[in-house]
């Protein structure tokens, strides 16, 4: 019944994230016919969401607003269109933008009152199935259902599907040296009663294990991982106010965080308002490289686009207009090796992530670098002494050379 609805010229919603329907994937794997001339459009996560529907047929489109590694065949050949938009706008146009023709979904099985849970990721979706033509969910009984959340009524589905399996989870890493010593940093610096915010990236996720001894921590990050689970049992949270978008990590932890957390759409967790009356705000974000001039770049890597804005530049633009707040980049100094200083003269990627007045604090293994207020000699004096030592002689010349060109 659900391939009966893939017809040409439609427009489908599939939901992303850990939301994604993995059942849907072998289904359409086994009929990749019923994609031609069909728009599948959703918000698909690098390090989640890797399996290209884009390749199954020559004639579907894929609308996303990040790249994932798996889409770069499909990109290339022109199936795969990125709209490079951060969360907050990409609520918006979830929200506001045209109404898909059929909306999938994941969803839990119906409670006593009749409505199903989004689970672990409540970011999209609930924006997008109101406004959708029909409803098709995937009703998957292992999928843990979010105690304070967003849901569906069952009455809404239009197509239901049995799906009991496997739905995406993580397996956290463990930090490497040099995230380590940046985490211990963090550590340092973030207050207790802070409004805490992680991203994506090793470093801001070891930090958030390092702040047990905190008391009256908040949670307000549009995605929360394993090292939350450890600040709950030693005490560092506050009682209540805690809100997420998105729960990952092993199946036991996306179950205790969807019994812990308030799970709320992407224009709670990372829209303008709602972020501005967050007090003592704490985005702790990564970076793959940041200029003399305090500019990021979070998408880029070797002049290739290999993910996208996410939610990065909303909470850095929140936390530093928030009373006793901080938006930290926190980036280890090199990569491959040591060979490649992530600390560079000037952004040489197509564009700029994140403004040079919305940047704090920058942090590697080597130091912090305090960019309010400062001038631009003290900008890049400050991002230079954070560079590994190796790299520090030629960012000098760099910043000289282009101090004379401004």
């Amino acid at each position: 019944m659900l391939l009966e609805a893939f017809r040409p010229g439609r427009r489908i919603y599939v939901q992303g994230g850990a939301g994604e329907p993995l059942a849907l994937r072998a289904l359409l794997a086994a009929h990749p016919e019923a994609l031609a001339d069909v728009t599948l459009a959703g918000c698909f996560l690098p390090g989640m969401n890797d399996f290209d529907y884009a390749a199954l047929n020559d004639r579907v489109q894929v609308s996303c607003f990040m790249l994932p590694p798996a889409f770069r065949g499909a990109f290339e050949a022109g199936r795969v269109t990125v709209t490079p938009m951060a969360y907050s706008q990409i609520a918006v146009a979830m929200r506001d933008g045209p109404a898909p023709d059929l909306a999938i979904l994941q969803v839990t099985p119906p409670d006593a009152d009749g409505n199903c849970s989004f689970g672990p990721c409540a970011d999209f979706a609930p924006l997008v199935w109101p406004r959708a033509s029909k409803v098709a969910a995937f009703i998957n009984p292992r999928l843990p259902r979010a105690r304070r959340g967003p849901t569906i009524p069952v009455a809404k589905i239009d197509i239901r599907i049995d799906a009991d399996g496997p739905f995406i989870t993580a397996v956290e890493a463990p930090p490497a040296a040099d995230q380590q010593a940046i985490a211990a940093r963090i550590a340092g610096l973030v207050p207790d009663g802070a409004a805490i915010q992680t991203g994506i990236g090793g470093a801001p996720a070891a930090a958030v294990g390092r702040l047990t001894d905190r008391r009256g921590l908040v949670v307000r990050s549009g995605m929360v991982t394993e090292g939350y689970r450890r600040l709950a049992d030693a005490g560092a949270l506050a009682d209540a106010g805690h809100i997420t978008g998105l729960v990952l990590g092993s199946p036991g932890f996306m179950a205790w965080g969807c019994e812990t957390f308030e799970l709320a759409d992407a224009t709670v967790t990372h829209g303008p308002a709602s972020l501005a009356a967050i007090e003592r705000l704490w985005a702790l974000n990564s970076a793959l490289e940041v200029d003399l001039f305090g500019q990021a770049n979070v998408e880029w890597q070797g002049g290739r686009l290999i993910s996208g804005l996410g939610g990065a530049p909303d909470f850095a633009r929140a936390a530093r207009r928030s009373p006793g707040g901080r938006g930290v980049l926190a980036l280890p100094a090199t990569a491959r090796g040591g060979t490649i200083s992530r600390i560079v003269p000037r952004i040489a990627a197509p564009t700029v992530s994140i403004p040079r007045d919305d940047t704090d604090l920058v942090i590697t293994e080597h130091g912090v670098a305090d960019l309010r207020g400062a001038s631009l000699e003290g900008r890049a004096k400050a991002l230079i002494a954070i560079a590994a030592p190796e790299h520090r002689e030629g960012l000098e010349r760099g910043w000289a050379e282009l101090k004379r060109g401004l």
